[in-house]
């Protein structure tokens, strides 16, 4: 049974950083591509990152680019999501992903 836990939400103000990680069990992680989605109020669920097994291919949705990394520690059971330069608009609950799977979600307000 495949758990996605995801931690480090907050209320940071615009500017600012966060740092997500998500711990997975029940699955054997090292060979699994992961991924970050969010979803606001109202809005449909995005993919706005993801990581291949080895680490080596990420992908970004335009909005995040250049602002949030994700990164994997395959030892660890963990994919994170480092976000800076925060702006109101990336207000939403973060979900980590994999395949058909997805997390609980823990909640990021940037205030302006």
């Amino acid at each position: 049974q495949v758990q996605l836990v995801e931690s480090g939400g907050g209320l940071v103000q615009a500017g600012g950083s966060l740092r997500l990680s998500c711990v997975a069990s029940g699955i054997i992680f090292g060979v699994t591509g992961m991924g970050w989605g969010r979803q606001a109020p109202g809005m449909q669920r995005e993919l706005v990152a993801s990581i291949s097994s080895s680490g080596d291919s990420t992908y970004y949705k335009d909005s995040v680019k250049g602002r949030f990394t994700i990164s994997r520690d395959n030892g660890k059971n963990t994919v994170y999501l480092h976000m800076n330069s925060l702006k109101p608009e990336d207000t939403a609950v973060y979900y980590c992903n994999m395949g058909s799977d997805w997390g609980q979600g823990t909640q990021v307000t940037v205030s302006s």
